[in-house]
């Protein structure tokens, strides 16, 4: 028993002699403790506090790889075997802070996605509804628009066989990609509820990839329309009474027009012109298809953007084009689908473009006379 009491006591003499020989840890190194909730609380005021790099604050602040986070947030790039050619962004995980309009100051993945979520769905799909309302309320009110004199029974070729080739092909496309888009953009709100995860995910799928194959149909056939169509839609006498007096939709008496009123013509030059070329620049490079360019993600964000407001706001202008084409019309999908209209038609909603015709001026659809002579008027 003594000889255990003994032992304990020099161990504990030994115990003493060693804590007073050896600095404490705290002072040595000044770590205090593993746990990041208790590491040293003022190290934050050592001179070079901010510029330490990740090794460096590990020292006086074990768990705290605040310096290599901010490297990440920088866009700083890691090593990666891709090489720039095939991914210029490779080794990049956090993209560099920007400012978009309509987001807060962030990087700029989390930019894109404040932009297309607080701003771009919820007010384009209130335009789109706006919109669609408005056409509906306007055909329940007012109704569409009717030729006054009983048909004549002679012809006039409006629209030539090329002409109607390539505003159907380029109608097509437009319809397949507008459902599409409609879909991928506003779908988890009204069909994801209906249908399903499952059925819509394959929806989505199937959808997505029609947009793909469809958009390239409608980028080469807007390019036709518009050089089809540009010379009939330049500017004319006769337009700015149009614009001033609405065409006369709401007084019942519409204002005489060439072969294409204002109102058509702001949408070929807003629309199909304006908004179409920059709907495809920005869509054909989202799919990679232009050469010479760097496809970065940032690049790649902003031609989201720019593609979903440019489509937004081409899908509500030409809801009004085929409506007023369709059901605001009589007689208007006659011209596109067969290429003739009857001539007390053509009197009552574009006499200018008939006078010219009837003078021998123009052709029907706009030519040189000798180009379609004998066709001039048909019965």
């Amino acid at each position: 028993m003594k000889q255990l009491l003994s032992f304990a006591l020099l161990w504990l003499v030994g115990l003493g002699a060693l804590a007073q020989a050896t600095p404490p840890l705290a002072a040595a190194s000044a770590i205090q403790s593993q746990n990041v909730m208790d590491v040293k609380p003022d190290a934050s005021s050592e001179p070079g506090y901010a510029a330490q790099t990740n090794a460096e604050r590990a020292a006086v602040q074990p768990g705290n790889n605040a310096p290599m986070w901010r490297q990440v947030r920088s866009g700083l790039a890691g090593t990666s075997s891709l090489s720039k050619t095939e991914a210029p962004e490779a080794g990049v995980l956090i993209q560099p802070f920007v400012q978009y309009p309509g987001s807060r100051l962030t990087n700029a993945g989390e930019a894109w996605r404040q932009v297309r979520n607080n701003f771009i769905i919820p007010y384009g799909g209130a335009l789109l509804l706006i919109v669609i309302g408005a056409i509906a309320l306007f055909h329940w009110r007012i109704g569409p628009m009717k030729v006054k004199d009983e048909p004549t029974g002679r012809l006039v070729e409006r629209f030539t066989p090329l002409e109607r080739s390539a505003h159907w092909a380029n109608a097509i496309a437009f319809c397949v990609l507008a459902a599409s888009g409609v879909v991928m953009a506003f779908g988890k709100f009204f069909l994801l509820p209906v249908l399903g995860t499952t059925l819509f995910g394959w929806l989505a799928y199937v959808l997505k990839n029609l947009h793909n194959f469809a958009g390239p149909l409608f980028a080469v056939s807007l390019l036709v329309v518009i050089a089809t169509f540009m010379r009939d839609n330049l500017p004319a006498r006769g337009d700015l009474n149009w614009l001033l007096k609405g065409g006369g939709i709401l007084s019942g008496r519409e204002v005489e027009s060439g072969r294409f009123n204002a109102g058509e013509k702001v949408t070929y030059w807003g629309g199909v012109f304006a908004l179409g070329l920059v709907v495809v620049a920005s869509g054909l490079f989202m799919d990679k298809l232009l050469p010479g360019v760097a496809y970065e993600r940032a690049s790649m964000q902003v031609a989201h953007m720019v593609h979903a407001v440019s489509n937004l706001a081409m899908l509500c202008m030409f809801l009004g084009h085929i409506y007023m084409g369709t059901l605001g019309t009589r007689g208007a999908y006659e011209g596109m689908k067969t290429g003739y209209v009857d001539e007390a038609w053509a009197r009552e909603h574009h006499a200018l473009w008939l006078d010219d015709i009837k003078s021998g001026k123009i052709a029907p659809n706009g030519s040189p006379p000798t180009a379609v002579a004998g066709r001039t008027v048909q019965v």
